[in-house]
């Protein structure tokens, strides 16, 4: 099993900036694709950014593209999200997410796919 614990969420004011981050524990979590997912009240969780394994590779949401950039320290068991610009919509809690079931980044990406693992989740909140 993996333990993923998030941190790093917070208030911050429209147009500025936040890094949330993910601690990776248990089975080798360089083995897993991870990923970051939110949830704004009353809608479904939905998928913001996948990293590969070895983090070569990245994949995001149109949402969030061009704002925000998903990264992986392996030998510190840490994945992070760093958002700037962020926008009253980007209110969620984000959730960190892992899956050793294919190395595929686009599976964590496939709306409906749902992840091995996953954090309790932090509270982003964007103030006008």
């Amino acid at each position: 099993q993996v333990q993923l614990v998030e941190s790093g969420g917070g208030l911050v004011q429209a147009g500025g900036s936040l890094r949330v981050s993910c601690a990776a524990s248990g089975r080798t979590p360089s083995n897993y694709v991870m990923g970051w997912f939110r949830q704004a009240p009353g809608k479904d969780r939905e998928f913001v950014a996948v990293i590969s394994r070895g983090g070569g590779s990245r994949n995001y949401a149109d949402s969030v593209k061009g704002r925000s950039t998903i990264s992986r320290d392996n030998a510190k068991n840490m994945v992070y999200l760093q958002m700037n610009s962020l926008k009253p919509e980007d209110t969620a809690v984000y959730y960190c997410a892992a899956d050793g079931r294919s190395g595929l980044i686009s599976r964590m990406s496939t709306r409906g796919y749902e992840p091995e693992y996953w954090g309790q989740g932090t509270q982003v909140t964007v103030s006008l």
